[in-house]
């Protein structure tokens, strides 16, 4: 039973249970990595990897015993599971920090003028200019095309699939989604070559096979859909069905209802997935190889002749036999990560800007 003392604080029976210190957790983690420090650093058993890895486990251990004791069995398992989710987090981050640090590295030396807006038509190995301006127009070319074939078609698909697919064709659908979701790129490639380029456009070529951006872009699409479709299903199928049935009570048609309720309530998700499929497929390189074929020069008509893309161009330089070309693939593979960023943070910026959202 609770009791109060003489000057009317709460007794050893209170309903608040003991708590850690809030400057404890971090002294048990000082304490682990100059226990770990002394121990493997000092006697020379290995390096700074085991150090942190040793001090993270007695950490845990630590700060397991020592809740055990205070909080009880409860808070320390609850403290235990806290740190594993912060620490695969961190595990997490340490890969992607190490790319960007490395980009950030390597690909700041050819950050110039000339790398934007020179291409590599009549650029030897023995030349150190040169630049991306013609993989830059590719890329964004492709890309955007893609984006605009696949984006109407996965979003009709993910609607149909959720608001009206009712047996057979539903799942066709989804087992052709499936079934793309793991398809090499290059097989994507295959089949644009196969079906576009070696059977469509010598129809209307003279008979010769028609390289292009555009061809690149339809290989493009393809890896793109089921992204696609799968990422805007499960938005779609997270908008409360009240929502739905409210707009029907008012007298608003389906169709309407999906356009001016479900679609923008799913919309942030559904941008997300876009991105996704967007980033993937700036950085295929394959597919550009077998349909494009790529060029050092500049081509801004995507329908007719060969198209570079950068990261086709960060594969030529990579392998090329020359000291400058190394310089060249780190700029355009940073330049290829900036544009998918910048791509992203506008996107976002857009789907916050749903009335419904806000």
């Amino acid at each position: 039973m609770t009791t109060l003392s003489q000057n009317g604080s709460l007794a050893a029976g209170s309903l608040r249970s003991r708590r850690l210190p809030k400057a404890l957790p971090p002294l048990l983690g000082v304490a682990a990595l100059g226990v770990s420090a002394a121990g493997i650093l000092g006697t020379g058993a290995g390096g700074w990897v085991l150090t942190v890895v040793v001090a993270a486990l007695l950490f845990v251990v630590a700060t397991l015993v020592v809740a055990w004791a205070v909080e009880g069995g409860r808070r320390a398992r609850d403290r235990v599971a806290t740190i594993a989710v912060y620490g695969a987090f961190i595990l997490a981050l340490i890969p992607l920090g190490s790319v960007v640090a490395t980009l950030l590295a390597k690909g700041t030396g050819r950050i110039d003028a000339e790398f934007f807006y020179h291409s590599m038509n009549n650029i030897t190995a023995l030349d150190s200019g040169g630049g991306a301006y013609h993989a830059i127009i590719g890329t964004l070319e492709q890309v955007g095309i893609a984006t605009v074939l696949a984006i109407p078609l996965g979003l009709a698909a993910a609607v149909y699939i959720v608001e009206y697919g009712r047996g057979r064709l539903t799942a066709a659908i989804r087992f052709f989604v499936d079934v793309m979701t793991g398809i090499p790129s290059i097989v994507a490639g295959l089949f644009v070559l196969a079906f576009w380029v070696l059977i469509v456009t010598p129809v209307f070529n003279h008979g010769r096979p028609g390289y292009s951006g555009f061809a690149a872009a339809l290989a493009l699409t393809v890896l793109m859909l089921p992204t696609i479709v799968r990422s805007a299903e499960e938005m779609l199928r997270l908008v409360p069905q009240a929502l739905r049935e409210g707009s029907y009570a008012l007298g608003v048609p389906k169709w309407k209802t999906i356009m001016r309720v479900v679609l923008p309530t799913a919309a942030p998700g559904i941008v997300t997935g876009v991105m996704l499929a967007i980033a993937r497929a700036a950085g295929e390189t394959a597919p550009v190889l077998l349909v494009a074929g790529g060029t050092p020069a500049i081509n801004f008509n995507p329908f007719s002749g060969n198209q570079e893309s950068l990261s086709y161009f960060v594969y030529e330089q990579a392998g090329a036999a020359s000291r400058y070309a190394p310089g060249r693939a780190w700029t355009a593979a940073l330049t290829l990560i900036a544009i998918v960023a910048i791509l992203t943070i506008a996107a976002k910026l857009l789907a916050r800007r749903s009335t419904i959202g806000r």
